[in-house]
């Protein structure tokens, strides 16, 4: 009994002998590519009461560091996402300006954890944040409190647009430290191609980089940039289903925007057991009424998560996107195409026709290796 009381009086800076120790956390990398609805997927995430969620923090790097290509760009990408999952921002010291403070980081306020204790007093965990309110009342607190904030959740997730393969990853995925997931987000490429249109401008960095910086005419940046993202897709893909190195067995899933267009809840579930989350009332509404509004959402709505109807997004680019820009991007992505799941059309009559379903309905065991203790049948 002495030795015991001697024991805890020592030990109990480092872990008080009348509590149990805090679970170890579980780390999310949301992986897609732009426009492809990992905003909203990032919602998913970052409203759930047991996730700290940040989005995209390798713009940092790839907006601080100038002219380089997206291989030189990875393993600074990757290394600041290993501290950020440990909760340690000071690497964010290399990217930022002086004077920093949480609005600094990028798209900081659709992160509910950054609008609610102990980052900021605004919104209690059990609540759904409001963008607006947070960009008001929560700007001012330093990453201090984020890295505190950080520390208080199970999950952390980070999503990323900037991955173009799996290999950058395996040290995160080897890491001791980290219990990493990977959900693959892909996305049919013609509807991709459609929503860049509309916010053209705002990708002219990110092009640059995704090309290398070679001299590409104006006339084909977008196409050869769609290129690259169905290459990366396919070579994720390949990578993580065909030949997956051990380390790669239960931590990695894809997912189809269209098949979450189509049934959000079960898809999201299913996305949930993969990562250890628990579904709650709460969500299950949230998860309803943004993907059960009215209309497609307006150009300046591009960037913002609004409540629209799901299943008229992910179909929009067959009304609105000309025919010869569909045959072209078909061209350019077939392999991908064909390897995700989604039927080309011949002929502008053929795409207009919302009856054509071109889907490939998904075999279960496609598309991910799922952990067993939460694989379950018809799981994908």
């Amino acid at each position: 009994g002495a030795a015991v009381v001697m024991f805890c009086n020592w030990y109990i800076q480092l872990s008080p002998c009348d509590s149990a120790p805090p679970k170890a956390k579980t780390h999310v990398l949301l992986l897609s590519s732009w426009r492809s609805g990992s905003s909203f997927l990032g919602q998913v995430f970052s409203q759930h009461p047991s996730v700290f969620y940040l989005m995209e923090p390798a713009w940092h790097v790839w907006t601080k560091v100038q002219k380089p290509g997206a291989r030189v760009l990875r393993m600074a990408v990757r290394d600041l996402m290993r501290s950020v999952y440990q909760c340690d921002f000071s690497v964010m010291d290399a990217y930022m300006p002086e004077n920093y403070n949480v609005s600094t980081l990028f798209m900081w306020y659709q992160s509910r954890a950054l609008c609610s204790p102990p980052a900021c007093s605004l919104t209690l965990r059990s609540q759904m944040s409001n963008e607006t309110w947070c960009q008001k009342k929560c700007d001012a607190q330093g990453l201090e409190k984020v890295e505190e904030a950080c520390h208080t959740y199970s999950h952390v997730v980070l999503k990323e647009t900037r991955f173009f393969e799996l290999e950058s990853l395996y040290p995160l995925l080897q890491d001791p430290s980290l219990d990493l997931r990977i959900v693959h987000l892909v996305r049919d490429p013609r509807a991709v191609m459609r929503s860049r249109e509309e916010s053209a401008k705002a990708f002219d960095r990110d092009n640059a980089i995704v090309l290398e910086q070679r001299n590409v005419p104006a006339a084909n940046v977008q196409y050869e940039v769609m290129q690259e993202i169905c290459r990366s897709h396919v070579r994720i893909n390949e990578r993580a289903i065909l030949k997956p190195p051990p380390f790669l067995k239960g931590r990695y899933k894809m997912i189809r925007y269209e098949d979450v267009a189509r049934n959000a809840l079960k898809e999201i579930n299913d996305i949930y057991d993969f990562v250890g989350l628990e579904m709650t009332s709460e969500m299950e509404e949230w998860i309803y009424r943004v993907t059960h509004g009215k209309g497609k959402g307006s150009r300046k709505e591009a960037f913002q998560i609004t409540s629209r109807n799901a299943a008229d997004v992910s179909q929009a680019w067959r009304t609105m996107l000309p025919h010869n820009k569909v045959k072209r991007i078909q061209e350019l992505c077939k392999g991908a195409m064909s390897l995700l799941g989604y039927r080309t059309v011949d002929s502008d009559k053929e795409q207009k026709r919302l009856d054509i379903d071109l889907l490939v309905p998904r075999e279960p065991y496609e598309f991910s290796w799922v952990p067993a203790k939460t694989q379950r049948t018809g799981s994908s």
